[in-house]
């Protein structure tokens, strides 16, 4: 959303922001705001590209996709999908894994990994347009090429096919239909993204602070409504409840431990008693859902409340992440897209140099100690997870002080225009809106 000449935006300084910092950062947004050289884009395109590619010519591409892809052909044979321990997801996802069934493996070699980036794209076009950000500017093009390069649990997500992506394109399509009051529409692309994976299902609050009972009531009917066909197609329906459910409640086994990041899992292994391990991330996530009450609450925001839905959002999902077993590293690609968009926001978290110090642990190319690596790569995970919650929650708990601040701008183009027709000249005159 422009900011005519002559109107004076609220403006939140956080603590520790210098004098100049916050003009300084609305020049580097304004740059990042023109549209993206033609370089730029084919950059952008071959790094994506390589990465699917890359992706499908190693042995061990879409592991945790092939688990979902074995339940819908045990249902295909007459069989039962709880049957096997590693399918964890209702029974509406083994409907919608059919048609991958149905696919040769070696077009699912090279389809999966152009899907899951696909889903990751739509996830960042949304939240581009939730901040109305220009979708053909450096920002849109190079950040998401260069968060793709250097952010491991993209790739990681990439490699194995986790249904985790349907999660990171859901929420910022809900965010930005909620947005525009379909809370409707919203209830719906949440309620199938928890039929596919019930990741999710804490986002429900969200609707509840918001007191959108049409949209709640449609989240939470449409993967019931698909899991109750599913079941009926199936035979032993119930081992959902009796296996598959108490699995997972136990973190599963000793297969996802070296991954799991939740503190439930990390602080055992560190030497902190199991019963104290489970007290630290419960009173973790109370507080992180206290922050999102909080959050929620504040309508201090001048940018029309993108920020109030993206932080609250986010902090209800990093509450969950905190105590849910296991939590792996490319949850945490549901909630960054969403939070690196807020950037062109004056006084959003990526202005705060500490988000960038909580996102260390997952940039790609740092020569970390071997034993942080592969197995013990859990510990870097849950530093994340951990430092994005806390970050997030104080900004809820302390928020900053809010002034009033002149900014004189030459205007925004018409909204009619072209997101790729942009002039120069009218791009380098927009702020960070």
């Amino acid at each position: 959303m422009g900011l005519r000449s002559g109107i004076w935006p609220m403006k939140r300084e956080e603590p520790g922001s210098g004098a100049g910092g916050p003009e300084s950062g609305n020049r580097w947004v304004a740059w990042l705001l023109r549209p993206a050289p033609g370089s730029w884009r084919v950059l952008s395109l071959v790094v994506l590209l390589g990465i699917c590619v890359s992706t499908s010519l190693r042995a061990n591409w879409g592991s945790d996709n092939a688990f979902v892809v074995k339940a819908a052909q045990a249902l295909l044979d007459g069989g039962s999908p709880y049957e096997d321990k590693r399918f964890l997801y209702l029974p509406s996802a083994v409907l919608m894994a059919v048609p991958e069934a149905l696919l040769p493996r070696e077009v699912l070699r090279w389809v999966l990994p152009v899907g899951m980036s696909g889903l990751l794209a739509v996830g960042w076009w949304a939240a581009l347009r939730l901040f109305s950000v220009p979708l053909c500017s450096r920002f849109a093009v190079g950040v998401f090429a260069l968060f793709a390069l250097a952010y491991k649990p993209y790739v990681n997500l990439v490699l194995i096919g986790n249904w985790t992506a349907v999660s990171a394109a859901a929420l910022p399509v809900a965010l930005l239909l909620a947005h525009r009051r379909s809370w409707v529409a919203a209830g719906l692309v949440v309620g199938v993204a928890i039929a596919c994976k019930p990741m999710l299902v804490p986002v429900g609050l969200l609707f509840l602070l918001a007191r959108r009972w049409r949209g709640l009531a449609v989240a939470v009917l449409v993967p019931l409504g698909l899991s109750l066909v599913g079941a009926l197609l199936m035979p032993s329906p119930t081992l959902f409840f009796t296996k598959t459910l108490p699995f997972l409640l136990q973190g599963q086994d000793a297969y996802a431990l070296p991954w799991d990041a939740s503190p439930i899992a990390v602080l055992p292994r560190l030497g902190v008693p199991g019963p104290l391990a489970l007290v630290v991330a419960g009173a973790g996530a109370l507080v992180g859902l206290w922050a999102a009450w909080a959050r929620w609450r504040r309508t201090d925001d001048a940018d029309g409340g993108e920020l109030r839905l993206v932080e609250t959002a986010c902090m209800v999902m990093l509450a969950a992440f905190l105590v849910s077993r296991p939590s792996f590293d490319h949850y945490l690609l549901v909630v960054v897209p969403l939070l690196l968009a807020s950037a062109v926001r004056p006084g959003s978290m990526p202005r705060s140099p500490w988000f960038w110090v909580g996102l260390g642990p997952q940039v790609a190319g740092i020569p970390w100690p071997s034993e942080l690596e592969r197995k013990r790569r859990a510990f870097k995970d849950c530093a994340t997870l951990c430092g994005l919650a806390i970050l997030l929650a104080r900004r809820a708990l302390v928020p900053g002080r809010v002034t009033l601040e002149p900014v004189t701008t030459a205007g925004s183009p018409p909204r009619t225009e072209p997101e790729c027709a942009t002039r120069p000249a009218e791009s380098a005159s927009r702020t960070a809106f």
